[in-house]
């Protein structure tokens, strides 16, 4: 028989955002990583248009799942998305209520942007604001920006009950998601700038050792 430690070790799942090419889609699901997150927010230097969305999704193998992210998008444009590009999981990252959000009948995230000055009691509120959310992403808030700052924030600040429902975003990178981890034990990570050429643009050695990183958290 396996040692019990073994067969109660969780792993932490992995979101690639911010996916633009099928080489890198493609590199991501070899590497391991559980979803990616393809943007429909115009304003960002990674927005895909519907025809990308639907090359990348078809050009995935199985089980890996397709997060489409949206910020205070025409709820019209939504509905476009979900029919076409068949998402799994919808991500709401800019200022929308739990009404918005639950509206379109399937799962979902919402991201909070935590701003340097939270305590734990807000996080607990932004929870309890969306009941219906699947998990909340907790993200760094950087004026004028939805995500993608580059920046992480004091994870210290993320009360202890939350952690296991929580994908955790925000600056990391291969050097630094190891000790996330070790320190906040979330439900998942996400990355984007973190393993980036540049902006859009995936560095696969880059894919590979983050996710390396986040099997050695969860081993110790």
């Amino acid at each position: 028989a396996r040692p019990a430690s073994l067969l109660i070790m969780r792993r932490t799942r992995i979101k690639i955002c911010g996916i633009t090419r099928v080489e890198d889609a493609l590199a991501a699901a070899s590497a391991g990583a559980d979803a990616l997150g393809l943007v429909f927010y115009s304003s960002s230097p990674r927005a895909l248009d519907i025809a990308h969305a639907e090359a990348i999704r078809d050009a995935l193998p199985p089980f890996v799942s397709i997060v489409a992210l949206f910020v205070n998008e025409d709820v019209g444009r939504v509905a476009e998305v979900i029919a076409t590009v068949r998402p799994d999981l919808l991500q709401f990252h800019g200022d929308e209520d739990t009404r918005y959000c639950a509206q379109f009948a399937m799962p979902y995230i919402k991201a909070v942007r935590v701003p340097a000055t939270a305590a734990p009691d807000d996080l607990l509120k932004y929870e309890a604001d969306f009941p219906s959310a699947k998990m909340l992403l907790l993200d760094t808030l950087a004026p004028g920006v939805y995500g993608g700052s580059g920046e992480s924030f004091n994870w210290g600040v993320i009360p202890a009950v939350m952690c296991p429902r929580i994908v955790l975003s925000g600056g990391l990178n291969p050097a630094n998601v190891e000790q996330a981890i070790r320190s906040v034990r979330p439900w998942a990570v996400d990355v984007s700038s973190g393993v980036e050429l540049q902006k859009g643009v995936k560095d696969h050695r880059q894919i590979e050792h983050f996710i390396e990183a986040v099997r050695n958290a969860d081993a110790g």
